[in-house]
């Protein structure tokens, strides 16, 4: 006798002995079975102990799913493009940058070894014919921008502009700089006869024609700000490009699509990153008789960044139905777009 039946049997003699058994009488009928069992089939009784109860569980079933709150009905995602063109100039200097880098370039004077002429220049050629002539317009001065101030001198240490004086204004600098770049010779041994050379273009001023012109449209204006694109939309107000998700559109795909949109293809734009930098967010309109009816969906709309390198924005046979566009600055679009509007996205916008 195997010992899984003789531990059948056992079990089966004390529940029958006990006055008040704790098994049920389907569990004693089951191990009575299994102890019959174990005699005819020794083999196959300890594989037959072991089997589970296979009785299903009935779940209790639910007639009615509660309801689920969703807003999904009551806003539209959309995706925008805030366009900007970088800054081409840096900001002009204020009154104490001016004077800092003044006083820089004078300070380097006194800290150099005093300038050897014959080291770059050969005696009695012409290059150093124009560097005496300059040197002597200059007072001796080896810098060209720093004015009469001797670094060896017994001044040295007055090395500091006066209030009011403008050889540090950068106008001044750069006059001073284009003064030295023209190029003059000697004809013949007199110091007189100088030939003046050709005239050194100057720069291109910071202020252009679109500039005196106000001409919005235009992206040579305000050279040193950042200007960004707003357009006019078919309900009159003033914002960015935007547009709603088609199909399975990521945030990033869908920005590209509606700058196109929008704004044509005369543009060669990159859209940076895959994350938006700024959101707006508005409420819908519900019925005034039902407050669970909605009556105009709201938005949410998700800006991504975006920068113009070259072309123009084209409205000729846009999709979106877009009026108007402008290139305006941070303190230009707190003028034209709602408040509202405004408050969400300012802290996306650059202040030069």
């Amino acid at each position: 006798m195997t010992a899984s039946s003789r531990g059948s049997k056992a079990a089966a003699s004390l529940i029958r002995s006990s006055r008040h058994p704790r098994v049920c009488s389907d569990c004693i009928k089951s191990i009575s079975q299994t102890a019959s069992l174990a005699r005819s089939r020794p083999y196959s009784a300890a594989a037959a102990a072991l089997k589970t109860d296979t009785r299903t569980i009935t779940q209790p079933e639910i007639k009615q799913a509660p309801p689920v709150s969703s807003t999904s009905s009551e806003y539209i995602t959309q995706a925008g493009v805030i366009l900007s063109r970088p800054p081409i100039l840096t900001r002009p200097q204020t009154a104490f940058e001016k004077a800092f880098f003044f006083y820089q370039k004078r300070l380097n004077e006194r800290l150099a070894l005093p300038f050897t002429r014959y080291f770059y220049f050969k005696k009695d050629t012409p290059a150093d014919i124009d560097w005496k002539l300059k040197a002597k317009d200059r007072g001796g001065v080896a810098a060209k921008e720093i004015g009469d101030y001797q670094a060896y001198g017994a001044e040295s240490w007055n090395d500091e502009l006066l209030v009011g004086d403008k050889k540090s204004d950068p106008r001044s600098v750069r006059e001073a700089l284009l003064k030295d770049s023209e190029m003059r010779t000697i004809e013949g041994q007199k110091p007189s006869e100088v030939v003046e050379g050709i005239k050194v273009e100057k720069p291109l001023a910071r202020v252009t024609e679109a500039d005196r012109a106000r001409d919005v449209k235009r992206l040579d204006r305000a050279l040193d700000r950042t200007l960004y694109l707003a357009v006019k939309k078919e309900d009159g107000k003033w914002g960015f490009p935007a547009g709603s998700l088609v199909g399975r559109e990521n945030l990033h795909q869908a920005a590209e699509r509606v700058l196109v949109q929008t704004a044509g293809m005369n543009m060669n734009t990159w859209i940076v990153g895959h994350a938006p930098i700024s959101h707006f967010i508005a409420h819908p309109w519900f019925d005034k008789d039902d407050s669970s009816k909605v009556k105009a969906p709201g938005q949410k709309t998700f800006f991504m960044k975006g920068r113009i390198m070259a072309g123009q924005a084209d409205l000729k046979g846009n999709a979106l139905g877009v009026k108007d566009f402008r290139w305006l600055t941070k303190q230009e679009l707190a003028k034209v777009f709602h408040s509202n509007y405004y408050a969400q996205v300012k802290n996306a916008l650059q202040d030069n």
